[in-house]
């Protein structure tokens, strides 16, 4: 036998694969954020007080309408955010994107879990697009809700076509990781959030959590550990380089760069021209996105009484202080900008913190 024949490497080979075994029982697991224009990867340790490493990709764009990426170059671009790096250990945590998901509230009878699991399939088996049979369905169950003279359960249901979530989990599989858990974009963004909450009088409070990426916007209001309202809203970034390029008269591709180097740079430091052509150029989608985030800010209002929204937090990689001013003076509510790393130095520059929101929420999960 080679334990006896070479006992010391034997022994040598134990010591360092037991050293590994502990070392990564040490960590979290990475979570997989994949955006429309780039993979954003994170791991905290075990007790998620220091973040292991956070790394950035982004992903070819040909500034077309499909926003899709290749699976194939997912994964290169997934492996390509890992190399290099100082990710340890190959668990993962990916998540659902807005197109791979059938998302909706809706009102079930208050009854125990089995009956309940019935009342839902019943509920959105003509609304998915796909057969029932072949779906995964998830749901968060929000509170009770008076329906005339019937307390109802307000139930948020999430579901997946089943090859779509094979198909998602061999990308993760085929860049070398082990998926070991699926999350969804709404529910990675509240677990964030509420990670950063220490006191208690915060954690009592009612917040609407605006994500505002490139391709879509998402919103989730939740008190607590508790989600009470998921929405996705087709106004985003791309919407506003589309306005830009068109209004200035400029390719898409420069519309884009000028309207984030403008964002990124403090008030002060802006052009006041370019400033003021991109404001106006924008001003007609932020009036929709303003006007979708009022029907959700009502919606709340007529559905959970009792207790109002404290505040708006704003994340993404399209979050900036304008715009943050900007909703809060029209919504009339105290808002601030998300940034989920605050508490961890990092060396190197990880860009806009508020874009890390999601891949931090996957990250957190247990």
């Amino acid at each position: 036998m080679k334990f006896n024949r070479h006992p010391r490497e034997y022994q040598q080979k134990t010591y360092l694969k037991m050293t590994r075994l502990i070392a990564n029982n040490r960590l979290g697991p990475i979570g997989v954020d994949i955006g429309s224009r780039s993979v954003k990867l994170l791991q905290f340790t075990r007790d998620h007080e220091r973040v292991v490493d956070a790394s950035r990709w982004d992903l070819p764009y040909d500034n077309s309408e499909t926003l899709s990426t290749p699976p194939d170059e997912l994964s290169a671009a997934i492996r390509k955010a890992r190399s290099g790096r100082r990710f340890r250990g190959k668990n993962a945590v990916l998540c659902l994107s807005e197109d791979q998901l059938f998302l909706q509230n809706i009102r079930v009878p208050k009854v125990d879990a089995p009956e309940m699991d019935r009342h839902i399939r019943q509920e959105i088996a003509g609304r998915l697009s796909f057969s029932i049979a072949e779906a995964e369905i998830r749901y968060v169950e929000a509170a009770d809700i008076r329906h005339g003279d019937a307390v109802m359960r307000e139930v948020i249901v999430m579901a997946c076509h089943r090859p779509v979530l094979d198909n998602y989990l061999g990308v993760i599989e085929a860049a070398g990781l082990r998926p070991i858990a699926v999350d969804v974009e709404p529910l990675a963004l509240h677990r964030s959030y509420w990670k950063q909450c220490r006191r208690d009088a915060d954690r009592n409070e009612r917040v609407m959590l605006v994500n505002l990426g490139f391709a879509r916007t998402s919103v989730v209001i939740s008190q607590g550990n508790d989600v009470l309202f998921v929405k996705y809203i087709d106004v985003a970034g791309r919407n506003m380089d589309q306005a830009v390029a068109k209004h200035l008269d400029m390719k898409l591709t420069a519309a884009t760069a000028l309207r984030r180097h403008n964002g990124d740079r403090r008030t002060d430091q802006q052009d006041p021209d370019i400033a003021r052509g991109v404001a106006e150029a924008t001003r007609p989608i932020v009036e929709k996105l303003l006007s979708e985030l009022s029907m959700c800010f009502r919606y709340h209002s007529v559905t959970f009484r009792g207790q109002s929204l404290a505040r708006m937090v704003l994340s993404g990689g399209e979050a900036n202080t304008q715009l943050l001013e900007l909703l809060s003076t029209r919504l009339n509510l105290k808002a601030e900008i998300s940034d989920p790393l605050r508490a961890y130095p990092l060396g190197g520059d990880v860009g806009r913190s508020s874009q890390w929101d999601v891949a931090a929420g996957l990250a957190l999960k247990n």
